[in-house]
């Protein structure tokens, strides 16, 4: 008898939990980005491709963190005002002259502080003369003073082989003196979309097709990750095509990927493509949207083949792609992090499976669905705020359970 189901992926056979999949992507393959050298400047988005050590302590030299007064914390009286005279003025970038012993000194923000000093007392707290300033009590040693080393001391790990760079790291590494920066040549990633019934935009849609959409967000979204994207265009539903077609670009790509083709119907070719020139090592994973997703190898380049469905597409691009492209990359995989939610609404899944529900987040971060369910409606994916990922040993979800939300953007790279 056949089965009857509201699952349209409700074949037999065992399913891939995401978790052993993600583990087969770790176990399976190795960083094929090159190294070069760049300038920090121009780091941004590259891959860390070594340690980086420190070689000078950050700040260099003890500084004040104010506009204010230098002084010893041993001669503060602890039980009332202090008034001692004033000796020198230090601006950032000078160096600090001697300052004798009871004495204070006028010093600026950034400022090296005079040997001995140890404490500075906000200009603001101060009373202060041409000749002296009055420091009142109570403040403990050390204070609005940074030491040397405060931020990273001489030889300690200051960014570790793997990260992919942002501006803040950018910041560390100038501040560290470097100039340049060894990082990981970027991908060559080949893109392809299949199905006769798609077409470029704007090419004149007649009855029957539809335009490509897939191709356009994962270009975005490969783009955003530094990747150099070969477009490959549309491919038929025609097996020999698409395998030369992936054949020939495997020859000069480090990555494919490809969306739509991978399910069981007599028109999807993905997977009989790969597994005619390459080989296949999983192509059905226990997450939803996005079950039909194969991973193989055409000769020694990695192909990915997402599902046809944009949302579908999307997931498991953040879920497989993500992991895979960075682990290639000689990055660090990290998933997303997920925040809490409120449920506002009740829901049934299968056991077993990891399943994503889209979600607008309300002013007191309660999540609603999304009113239309369906993996090819595009506009769930512009007017949601997040995907609550609800965990493989769940079967029902009520309103007031507390459960883990990734925010959209956090998933574009």
């Amino acid at each position: 008898m056949a089965q009857l189901s509201d699952d349209c992926f409700a074949f037999g056979g065992a399913l891939l939990p995401l978790a052993d999949a993600q583990a087969q992507i770790a176990a399976l393959f190795r960083p094929v980005a090159g190294i070069e050298t760049v300038p920090v400047r121009e780091a941004a988005g590259r891959v860390l491709a070594s340690d980086i050590t420190a070689s000078i302590d950050l700040p260099p030299q003890p500084n004040s963190a104010v506009d204010g007064y230098a002084f010893r914390h041993a001669d503060l009286d602890p039980n009332g005002p202090t008034t001692l005279p004033l000796h020198g003025r230090t601006a950032a970038g000078q160096r600090p002259a001697a300052v004798p012993g009871g004495h204070a000194s006028r010093i600026f923000t950034g400022a090296v502080m005079p040997r001995g000093l140890d404490t500075v007392m906000m200009q603001e707290d101060c009373e202060a003369t041409e000749d002296a300033v009055t420091l009142p009590p109570g403040l403990r040693r050390g204070a609005n003073s940074r030491p040397i080393g405060e931020d990273i001391t001489v030889g300690s790990r200051a960014l570790a082989h793997g990260r992919r760079l942002m501006p803040p790291d950018m910041a560390l590494l100038a501040g560290l003196g470097l100039a340049r920066v060894p990082v990981r040549t970027p991908l060559r990633v080949a893109v392809f979309s299949t199905g006769d019934e798609l077409i470029d935009p704007p090419g004149p849609l007649v009855p029957g097709r539809i335009y490509d959409a897939n191709r356009a967000m994962l270009i975005g979204l490969l783009t955003r990750l530094g990747a150099i994207v070969e477009d490959g265009g549309i491919l038929p539903d025609n097996s020999d095509a698409t395998a030369h077609a992936l054949h020939e670009a495997a020859s000069r790509c480090d990555l494919l990927i490809t969306s739509g083709g991978v399910s069981t119907g007599e028109e999807d070719h993905v997977r009989a493509a790969i597994e005619a020139v390459g080989r296949l090592a999983f192509w059905r994973v226990a997450i939803k949207p996005g079950r039909p997703v194969a991973l193989g190898e055409i000769g020694a380049t990695p192909l990915l083949g997402l599902p046809g469905n944009p949302v579908a597409a999307l997931v498991t691009f953040s879920a497989l792609g993500r992991p895979l492209f960075d682990r290639l990359a000689g990055s660090v995989y990290t998933p997303p992090p997920q925040l809490r939610a409120e449920a506002a609404f009740s829901y049934r899944k299968k056991l077993g499976r990891l399943e994503y529900v889209r979600v607008t987040l309300d002013a007191h971060g309660v999540a609603h669905r999304y009113p239309k369910e369906g993996a090819g409606i595009i506009t769930s994916l512009t007017e949601s705020d997040a995907l609550m990922a609800l965990p493989e040993p769940m079967t029902t979800l009520s309103p007031g359970d507390i459960v883990p939300v990734i925010p959209l953007g956090l998933l574009y790279g």
